[in-house]
């Protein structure tokens, strides 16, 4: 009895420092925002507790647009994303040999330098006299009024281009976890390398695919730089929304809103995911 008590309280010490970083950081955190959002008042005044519920289906109809648009923009990133990830992962993982800790280095290289730095070098690439448009502009190869910079797909591109790491890796992950003797056994029954890949590798790797999904969608939805950056006026998404109504307008009230109801979007869309794919493998493959 007293051995068994030993191991429960052990595995409990164990998951504390998790139960309290998430608590610390992230469910004090959503309260008090929720709280903050149905306050009223302004900066001079101060704000004060007055159940301001309408202030939701306000800020829902005004900027329905860029809640919609961060919901296509993180999917489409993340599709493309899966596109290009998988085929590096799967090459990684079965043709990489004794370099494969070589070639994921070189894959995280650029990640080495901040998220702003990278957007922005893409800023210089793709401008009207960049890199890459500027001698297609010179050679009259594109007409003068074709542009990158300031459209959706310059916003899906640079959110695929700064979380194609956090799809390859668990994707990489998943193709390693692959026990090679079924490849093998069904090459000595004479399967096709498609057939192969459609029943075996393919099927085995879905726990890495779903992670690296939960991986990039999520943080893709409230992701403000590359709209900021590489975008224009109408490719804003909801995670500027919320900076400005933060830092630029002092809307307290209308920021915490809409951050309550993103947060509260994705813990639906996670739980949902988890309950219809499983968690079981996908959070094994995202733990290693």
């Amino acid at each position: 009895m007293a051995t068994a008590w030993r191991r429960r309280s052990a595995a409990y010490l164990l998951v504390l420092p998790v139960v309290l970083w998430l608590a610390v950081f992230f469910v004090v955190p959503f309260f008090v925002r929720f709280s903050l959002s149905l306050q009223t008042g302004d900066l001079v005044s101060g704000f004060r507790q007055t159940f301001h519920w309408s202030v939701y289906p306000n800020l829902l109809s005004a900027y329905h647009d860029q809640l919609v648009r961060s919901v296509w923009y993180a999917g489409a990133a993340t599709i493309a994303t899966i596109l290009l990830g998988y085929p590096a992962a799967y090459w990684i993982a079965f043709y990489g040999g004794r370099r494969k800790s070589t070639y994921l280095f070189l894959l995280l290289l650029p990640f080495f330098v901040t998220f702003v730095l990278r957007t922005v070098a893409w800023q210089f690439l793709l401008g009207d006299n960049g890199l890459l448009l500027g001698p297609l502009h010179d050679h009259h190869v594109v007409s003068a009024g074709f542009h990158v910079l300031a459209t959706s797909w310059a916003v899906i591109g640079g959110l695929a281009y700064n979380y194609l790491p956090f799809t390859v890796l668990p994707i990489y992950v998943a193709l390693e976890r692959i026990d090679r003797r079924l490849i093998e056994a069904a090459a000595d029954l004479y399967a096709a390398r498609t057939a192969t890949f459609l029943r075996i590798v393919l099927p085995l790797s879905i726990p890495g695919v779903f992670a690296a999904v939960l991986l990039t969608f999520v943080p893709a939805t409230t992701d403000y730089v590359e709209a900021a950056i590489l975008g224009g006026p109408g490719q804003t998404m909801i995670g500027n929304i919320i900076q400005t109504l933060y830092l630029t307008n002092a809307d307290y009230p209308g920021a915490s809103a809409l951050s309550v109801v993103v947060t509260g979007a994705l813990l639906v869309f996670v739980l949902l995911y988890a309950r219809v794919l499983g968690t079981r493998d996908v959070f094994r493959v995202t733990a290693a």
